[in-house]
């Protein structure tokens, strides 16, 4: 709801500026200066929802679809000449001026007057290239709107403005005009920089014999590159150089008329009366801030504002009013509020008038407070935990918004429930071990549970080695004689004690006759044995020719070994 309306009263430009302008420097066209065609021209917003263009009574937007009149296909009848469309007939350099003919003949609907062709296209090259005025191209739309939205018809000629009816404010009008075209309008010159110089917008670098934008009412000890030519305010390139300065920056006609006076919104007309309303942070005629349905004055009334549009309140009831899901009553504005609407409480697509907005179960009113949907009604925190949050498996009570949840093996539990079997401490973020359906703390499973090492007794927690049946540490399953770790290892026992091959070899092994190594037989090695005498398979062989005696017959020489032969 809104009601910060205010009066202003201005006062006139001829007090501030007295008898400087003279009003004869410029000679004005008599007549209709603008020809743009809107009647009928599609809505390029609403596209086919919009018949056509119909202008409002009053308001600057179609009575069709609402939208603006510059989101409508709006366009120049003709071929325009920007001085034609200032109704400016002063006589200028014949060189800074550019023909029709010349102009179409370059590709352009427009070029920068006094540049040979081949200066056309360079001042070209450094615009946007959705920009360029080229015909047949984005550019030339873009150049068409840019007249309309930048040099507004009714800011340059009396005859546009439907809203001045008083001679105090067509006198206005007048002085505003004259002051605007003598004192701060005119019109960029291209050409050649004669020096090497600085941009006056960016500051970039400009070299001798750059192409450049002079402004005769900003010095001519200033320029600026062509593509920052461009508006203080809206920042569009200003349409065809023309520009207004003030305050040390350059303008397009529309940003500088509202640096001096309001503009209604509504009707986008200069304001030149004396009283004027103010609201919104925007400027009005008195009588153009109205409903944006019904057009009813709304200066001294309270309205709503919707997509920053206000209305009054039959029509808000009207257009946007919901239904109370609890009451199915109407939900109207809320008048306890003075500035800021808030006609319901609403979640989603349903909504409820403040005093409904109510927990089904309890009753209790959830204005500013948690609640929770669940099959189209509403609950406190409180009724929704307790008809519909999942349950701990260890307590039996609900999880509530916040609560921290264990999960395992499809169960949950509250932080406390989640404990081990043994102690009944929370086990929490520890790591724990399942024992049969039992959940175990890492120390009580290391207590009650966990292998222990036949050497150490220490808990075998990884990396445990089992031999005949009993549990070793890695590191403590040694040779019982030299202490190596035996683990990857090849090795024997004696006695239920593990030995390495060398230990075992140089302790218990017999000795072979041939070699007088060791006969471990680890790994399957063979031996053969005759009257208490042991050899390696490979050393049971012939002492004078090495034949192998394995599977054969042979002589004993002494000690020695022969085959046959050899004996004979």
């Amino acid at each position: 709801m809104a009601d910060d309306i205010t009066v202003q009263v201005n006062g006139s430009l001829a007090d501030d500026f007295g008898d400087i302008l003279d009003v004869n420097t410029i000679a004005r066209a008599k007549g209709i200066l603008v020809q743009e065609v809107d009647e009928g021209q599609p809505c390029l917003a609403c596209t086919d929802r919009c018949p056509g263009f119909n202008l409002h009574v009053w308001r600057n937007t179609c009575q069709n679809c609402k939208c603006p009149r510059e989101l409508h296909d709006v366009y120049n009848e003709n071929f325009v000449n920007v001085r034609d469309r200032l109704g400016w007939k002063r006589q200028d350099d014949p060189s800074l001026q550019v023909s029709k003919e010349k102009t179409l003949r370059e590709g352009y609907t427009w070029v920068p007057p006094g540049l040979s062709s081949q200066k056309i296209e360079e001042y070209m090259d450094q615009l946007p290239n959705h920009k360029v005025p080229r015909i047949g191209t984005p550019g030339e739309k873009y150049r068409d709107m840019q007249l309309i939205r930048q040099l507004p018809k009714q800011d340059l000629s009396i005859d546009y403005n439907k809203n001045m009816f008083e001679e105090v404010e067509k006198r206005e009008f007048q002085i505003f005009r004259d002051l605007r075209d003598q004192v701060a309008m005119d019109i960029g010159v291209v050409k050649d920089s004669p020096v090497a110089i600085s941009c006056y917008y960016c500051k970039g670098e400009i070299d001798v014999d750059d192409l450049v934008v002079y402004a005769s009412k900003a010095g001519n000890e200033v320029c600026w590159h062509p593509a920052c030519f461009a508006c203080e305010a809206c920042e569009e390139l200003l349409v065809d150089l023309t520009y207004c300065y003030h305050a040390k920056h350059i303008y397009c006609e529309r940003h500088y008329a509202e640096t001096i006076r309001p503009r209604c919104p509504a009707c986008d007309e200069l304001i030149f009366s004396g009283e004027y309303t103010k609201a919104m942070d925007q400027n009005y005629h008195t009588d153009h801030l109205a409903c944006w349905n019904c057009d009813k004055q709304l200066v001294a009334c309270r309205y709503i504002l919707k997509e920053e549009h206000p209305y009054c309140i039959p029509c808000y009831q009207q257009l946007f009013a919901h239904n109370c899901v609890e009451c199915s009553k109407p939900i109207g504005p809320d008048y306890k509020s003075i500035r800021i609407a808030k006609p319901d409480l609403s979640y989603k697509d349903y909504h409820w008038h403040e005093e409904c907005f109510k927990c089904v179960s309890c009753q209790k009113s959830l204005v500013d407070q948690p609640f929770a949907p669940k099959n189209n009604a509403i609950y406190c925190a409180d009724c929704h935990d307790e008809n519909f949050a999942a349950r701990c498996d260890g307590c039996q009570q609900p999880f509530k918004g916040g609560m921290k949840k264990f999960e395992y093996k499809g169960q949950q539990w509250h932080d406390n429930c989640f404990t081990c079997s043994e102690c009944k401490q929370p086990i929490g973020n520890m790591s724990f071990i399942p024992r049969d359906e039992l959940v175990i703390c890492v120390p009580c499973y290391e207590a009650n549970y966990a292998q222990r090492c036949t050497k150490c007794a220490g808990v075998i927690n990884k990396g445990g080695i089992a031999y005949k049946g009993t549990p070793w540490h890695k590191e403590c399953f040694t040779c019982t004689n030299c202490d190596k770790m035996l683990s990857g290892e090849k090795f024997t026992s004696r006695d239920e004690k593990p030995f390495c091959g060398d230990c075992y070899g140089q302790l218990f092994a017999k000795k072979c006759c041939r070699c007088t190594q060791p006969i471990t037989g680890i790994g399957g090695t063979k031996f053969i044995s005759f009257e208490e005498r042991h050899w390696h398979s490979d050393c049971f062989v012939c002492y004078k020719c090495n034949a192998s005696m394995v599977g054969r017959g042979f002589l004993m020489n002494g000690d020695d070994i022969v085959c046959p032969e050899c004996g004979r």
